[in-house]
């Protein structure tokens, strides 16, 4: 029933006009009001404001300017009490009807607004302040023989004589077919003017083209053509039907390290891009992106772009652009290019699916995983999730049906495994050792060191000391808007925290009694110091984030140990997964327990992920691999599971420690966050939507809320953070009633002052 229908009886109404009106998501929308706003077209804009364009909108009281995007347009009767858009910032649409379908989708599945959805889709900094995109790249002119060879080449042979210079143009074209004029007049040493007189002959075409910013790719030269071994070969004949199957189909690709995963994959883009479709590669950290858009540019050239934070704003203003108008048939990329605006997309590969870094910590906070299948699912296309060490909740869609299993159970080179030897640091110092190597793993460092072999040292904590303390009086030096103690770093002598950043020079005595201050823990400065003081004049690459502060740094750190053989290089989870060096036949695992006792469901599962994957590493080219675990507990389930990279026994104990405990894959966790300055503000908020959401809930059975209680981490740059754990299966109802709860609150008094949030399946 349309409006005149529904006000029928009343005359007045009946005859009211209707006016098309666009409906936006609104930057200026918070979470609890948020919803399609509607606005007048102006006369000017008539025919421009279509669906998926951005513009400038009043909002609010005071009118204050806002971005929005056009969602849609519709007929409304209210034209009196209706705003009208100020300008647009687009001339054609930036978002499709697939972006906007995929943002309200998301509004609902990860508790943000469309708006917010909608702008995660355009890579960072695209959006200024004034809600224009940057700057294009620059235009080049260029020539084009527009007459066939035959006439052209009779006319330089015409003007040989009497035009000599016209001529030379004309042959250096015969041979180029296109040139720049810029280049044809250094070539040739003519003006523009005589390339222009060609045009006005009718000779040549000149026409304006775009010249993109790309980023440096090192390619590889001569790639071999790939071959695949036997078993590359089952399980690509296995996959490769879901690619034409005309619907949308997810397989897990479980693959040991070291055995050619990504061999698989090139074969099978190759396929979908014979299929005239087109193919996203995920990976999880930045600087794996180098590496693999080395192998996929030799590959497949100028048809792969590359998304991730790392670009400059033009950089990546530009492969997006080149993406969107579909010179691209491959996008490579972290987290945020799963949304690449490809054309017909075929399929989609999350490589090492189980890293927390697909997961967003900020609004909207999505998982890559997630936005993956509901794209394949609407362009029936094939998703490949890929690792050695599968995520617990992918292994148990796998084994129960949901998606495909593959299975890879040999190295591509046929190598067995590294041998690997488990080091007890509580003997190490019985023995006298207080230091970061242990005996065990400096022997084998000599070792390597003299055949001329590299070796790859993993610790997952930066900076020199983790803690710094009175010696006299036990003072620790704790950082002033958080609840964590200050990091030393040897580098600049200073105490840093590395949440907010907060910093001050590293004083000579404790603060209280005068006391000499005692350093405990290491870091990766500090082990790089000891690496120093025991191999004296042996080369060492330090790769974490201290070190990887400029632009193209990793890139140029992994060339750089490739390159030179650099004997030792150290790093954080950074260096963990996608590497392949041939000559690394050692990898040392210094502190194993650091992620194994957290206070999270996933520890046992990360620390299994990072030391397999690490040791993997070792033993990819010829020569056999060697690792070496430190570890305070070597008898741990998770720590003897891990030195044997037996994954099916760990995922067994595992699902069975998930099934007790009611953890996902079996239950859902939704986690509140209440965050403000005052803390007592903050927890009562807590107690007001745990008291809300059990009146919501209260005739729901297997559902149960738990807190309030601190975060793990208290108070993170001066703000307190309390949370409410709701376990359930994560249902449309169960999301509609805490979106509601949440929107409820703001609108109360206890809403004032403090930010609630919520998230599916934290990492955090």
């Amino acid at each position: 029933m349309d409006g005149r229908q529904e006000f029928a009886g009343h005359d007045h109404l009946a005859d009211t006009p209707l006016y098309t009106v666009a409906k936006l998501a609104v930057s200026a929308a918070a979470f609890a009001i948020d919803r399609p706003y509607d606005y007048l077209i102006p006369d000017n804009l008539a025919g421009a404001v279509v669906p998926g364009v951005r513009a400038l909108v009043p909002f609010g009281a005071g009118n204050r300017t806002a971005e929005g995007v056009v969602l849609s347009l519709a007929q409304n009767s209210g034209r009196h009490k209706l705003k009208t858009i100020d300008r647009l910032l687009d001339e054609i649409p930036v978002f499709t009807e697939e972006n906007l379908r995929l943002a309200i989708w998301m509004s609902d599945r990860f508790f943000c607004t469309v708006f917010e959805a909608l702008r995660s889709m355009l890579p960072a900094g695209m959006w200024y302040k004034d809600g224009s995109l940057p700057r294009s790249g620059k235009t080049v002119s260029a020539a084009t023989l527009i007459a066939d060879v035959e006439e052209v080449s009779a006319a330089a042979a015409q003007r040989r004589a009497r035009a000599p210079r016209q001529a030379e143009v004309l042959e250096l074209l015969i041979k180029t077919g296109s040139m720049p004029v810029k280049d044809i007049c250094m070539c040739t040493g003519v003006s523009v003017s005589v390339v222009k007189a060609l045009e006005e002959l009718g000779l040549i075409s000149i026409d304006q083209y775009e010249v993109y910013r790309r980023p440096a790719v090192k390619k590889i030269e001569d790639p071999k053509p790939i071959v695949l071994n036997e078993r590359q070969r089952v399980v690509f004949d296995r996959i490769s039907p879901l690619l034409g199957s005309g619907k949308p189909e997810a397989a897990l690709l479980f693959g040991v390290t070291g055995s050619g995963k990504t061999l698989v994959y090139i074969k099978l883009i190759e396929e979908t891009i014979a299929k005239g479709r087109s193919a996203i590669v995920l990976v999880p950290e930045i600087s794996l992106t180098p590496q693999v858009m080395s192998i996929f540019t030799s590959y497949f050239g100028d048809s792969v772009a590359v998304l991730h934070s790392a670009l400059s704003i033009g950089e990546r203003y530009d492969e997006w652009k080149r993406i969107q108008r579909g010179l691209v048939s491959v996008v490579v990329g972290t987290r945020s290019a799963v949304f690449a605006p490809v054309r017909d997309l075929g399929l989609i590969v999350l490589d090492e699916e189980q890293e927390h870094t697909y997961k967003s910590e900020n609004s909207p906070r999505y998982h890559a995983r997630d936005v993956a299948k509901y794209r394949v699912t609407h362009s029936d296309a094939l998703l490949i999730l890929s690792s050695a060490t599968p995520s617990v909740e992918s292994m148990f869609n796998a084994k129960e049906g949901k998606i495909s299993l593959f299975r890879i159970e040999n190295r591509y080179n046929q190598q067995d495994l590294p041998n690997v030897l488990i080091a007890d640091m509580k003997k190490e110092l019985k023995n006298g050792n207080t230091g970061s190597i242990s005996a065990v793993l400096r022997r084998e460092l000599e070792i390597n060191i003299e055949r001329g072999s590299q070796s790859i040292l993993f610790l997952n904590r930066r900076g020199t000391n983790p803690l710094v303390t009175c010696g006299e009086c036990g003072f620790i030096f704790h950082c002033t808007e958080c609840s964590v103690s200050l990091t030393y770093h040897s580098v600049g002598e200073r105490l840093m925290c590395h949440y907010c950043g907060f910093s001050f020079p590293l004083p000579n005595s404790c603060k209280g009694c005068g006391g000499k201050l005692r350093f405990v823990g290491a870091g990766t400065q500090k082990v790089e110091t000891e690496l120093h003081k025991l191999f004296p004049g042996v080369s060492v690459i330090r790769m974490d984030a201290d070190a990887v502060t400029r632009v193209n740094s990793h890139s140029e750190m992994l060339s750089r140990f490739r390159d030179e053989r650099v004997s030792v290089l150290l790093g954080t989870q950074m260096i963990t997964k996608g590497l392949d060096f041939e000559n690394v036949t050692l990898v040392g695992v210094l502190s194993a327990d650091m992620s194994l006792y957290l206070c999270d469901y996933r520890a046992h599962e990360k620390t299994f992920s990072l030391i397999t994957q690490v040791i993997g590493r070792s033993g990819r080219g010829d020569k056999p691999g060697r690792a070496v675990i430190q570890t305070f507990t070597p008898g741990h389930d998770v720590i003897k599971l891990s030195s044997r990279q037996d994954y099916d026994s760990f995922y067994d104990r595992e699902i069975e420690l998930r099934r007790l405990l009611g953890n996902p894959p079996f239950r859902d966790i939704l986690t509140l966050t209440a965050t403000g300055i005052d803390e007592s503000a903050v927890n009562s908020a807590c107690a007001w939507l745990k008291a809300a959401l059990e009146a919501y809930f209260r005739d729901t059975v297997d559902l149960s809320i738990m807190g309030p209680a601190p975060a793990q981490i208290p108070k993170v740059k001066n703000r307190y953070r309390y949370r409410l754990l709701i376990s359930c299966k994560n249902t449309k109802r169960v999301r509609e009633t805490v979106a509601h709860a949440i929107r409820e609150f703001k609108r109360s008094k206890q809403g004032r002052g403090v930010t609630v949030f919520a998230d599916a399946d934290s990492y955090d």
